[in-house]
């Protein structure tokens, strides 16, 4: 995919914020629409049906969390990768960031060309899932890498792209032990920064979602995945 057919919904009450990173990322050749708000950011995802979100939290009318929950409930919109590009950089702001679905958290201020760079590589994601068609099951799950969706005994599971990446990854190899450092690395990547309670929300909406009885915590160590009652 050329960067001209990528879209961008950039989200942010500080006209500054949008002129700057707008001239940057339409520097790279991406079509960027700008919103102020989260009312005016649902109706442009829904309208120009984006790539990448990147979304203000502090923000007049409606903030930019219960824009990412909103978005995230559109079927049309289900995989768009969203990053929360904010000054808010508390631990717990992340963390609520990632609760409301989001696949990534930047902090302001950032360096335009460090910013572009964090965004070609968040864009990387497009070409990892168009590159993948497996389609694979275990037990009763399936796991389907081209919609980002997983099946349970039938039933359709739609996850956020970290939860997915995150259950693809242990569902690699069941009973596996998977290092905290090794899931960071991996899901999240080194030029990420995230706060070390971040897999562990991630491990707990997923046990909400595919069950509890899958995901064993090793104390100190990491996660894993089994069938259930195979490791009882």
């Amino acid at each position: 995919m050329n960067s001209s057919d990528i879209k961008i919904l950039l989200v942010d009450d500080e006209p500054d914020i949008i002129e700057i990173v707008g001239y940057n990322l339409r520097n790279e050749g991406y079509q960027v629409f700008t919103a102020s708000n989260g009312q005016e950011a649902i109706k442009s995802a829904k309208k120009n049906n984006p790539h990448l979100i990147l979304l203000d939290i502090m923000m007049p009318e409606m903030d930019g969390i219960e824009a990412c929950e909103k978005i995230r409930k559109i079927s049309s919109l289900e995989n768009v990768i969203i990053s929360f590009l904010t000054a808010r950089g508390e631990d717990y702001s992340q963390v609520a960031g990632f609760e409301a679905g989001a696949d990534d958290y930047i902090t302001k201020p950032i360096k335009p060309k460090v910013l572009v760079s964090k965004v070609k590589s968040l864009l990387r994601r497009l070409k990892n899932e168009s590159e993948s068609d497996e389609t694979f099951t275990i037990g009763d799950i399936v796991i389907d890498r081209d919609e980002y969706v997983v099946y349970k005994a039938g039933t359709r599971i739609s996850l956020p792209r970290k939860e997915f990446e995150l259950f693809s990854l242990l569902t690699s190899k069941p009973g596996k032990v998977f290092k905290r450092e090794v899931i960071l690395d991996t899901v999240w990547g080194n030029e990420v920064v995230v706060g070390g309670r971040t897999i562990d929300v991630h491990i707990r909406k997923l046990r909400e979602k595919i069950g509890d009885d899958h995901f064993k915590t090793v104390k100190g160590v990491g996660y894993k995945f089994v069938l259930e009652g195979a490791d009882k």
